[in-house]
């Protein structure tokens, strides 16, 4: 009687199909966390860091008398209620309105060496209109020296459509007369990157930021003079803090 057997080293024809399913789910799965975790994140970054959020912005802000001003450095992705939340927890004071009252107690601050927190800074203008929102972060005992920013609301948002601010962040080292209009005004640390760092790095401690990203090359002119006559220097790159979302 002749019997059928299958080869020696052949196994049945189930164990055959589970084998070659489970390979061409494991190639699937292979193939879609590359993508998903390597390729897309960085065609997204690349298409973000070129998308007109950035590209079709000015480099640098400029007086009520059109003198170039200081140069933007960095910004921050999320809506206005993150922006300032990520602020104040940062240790950041809103600065205060320029009004009469608020002019003559920075003057009293700085002669008498005593604190003003939320002293006003003068107004830059970008995208025509002066800063949306400034905060600062005093350095010792009086408001000679701080650390400070502006940021303009940009009209173009992100590609997944969340708001974009751009600021100029600088260090005030002193205060002193305008190299150019010899009105009385603080004079910035030229290293514009120093400050722009020491911005990030605040804004890091605070739990608040999802991402730091790095537009490199955005500025392509390096070094210049603001409307005070203080010469800046930068390496060229825009930091960038994307807020964690918080509900409204």
């Amino acid at each position: 009687m002749n019997t059928t057997t299958d080869p020696p080293n052949s196994a049945p024809k189930p164990q055959r199909f589970y084998r070659r399913f489970t390979l061409v789910l494991a190639t699937f799965m292979l193939i879609y966390f590359c993508f998903a975790y390597a390729v897309a994140p960085f065609i997204w970054k690349q298409y973000a860091t070129g998308h007109p959020a950035w590209e079709n912005v000015p480099r640098l802000t400029h007086t009520s008398d059109k003198h170039p001003g200081d140069p933007l450095n960095i910004a921050i992705v999320g809506n206005e209620l993150e922006l300032k939340q990520v602020f104040l927890k940062a240790g950041w004071f809103p600065a205060d309105p320029i009004t009469l009252e608020s002019s003559l107690e920075i003057a009293e601050a700085s002669v008498l060496e005593r604190q003003y927190d939320s002293a006003p800074v003068s107004d830059l203008y970008l995208f025509d209109r002066k800063q949306d929102l400034a905060f600062e972060q005093p350095v010792g005992d009086n408001p000679r020296k701080r650390h400070h920013v502006r940021f303009w609301k940009n009209l173009e948002p992100m590609p997944d459509g969340r708001e974009v601010w751009f600021g100029s962040g600088t260090y005030d080292e002193r205060v002193g007369l305008s190299h150019t209009t010899g009105q009385i005004t603080h004079h910035i640390d030229g290293n514009v990157d120093a400050e722009r760092d020491h911005i990030i790095d605040s804004l890091k401690k605070t739990s608040l930021v999802q991402e730091i990203r790095i537009v490199a090359g955005y500025h392509k002119i390096k070094e210049g003079k603001n409307g005070g006559g203080d010469a800046w220097h930068t390496d060229g790159n825009l930091s960038v803090a994307v807020t964690k979302p918080v509900a409204q």
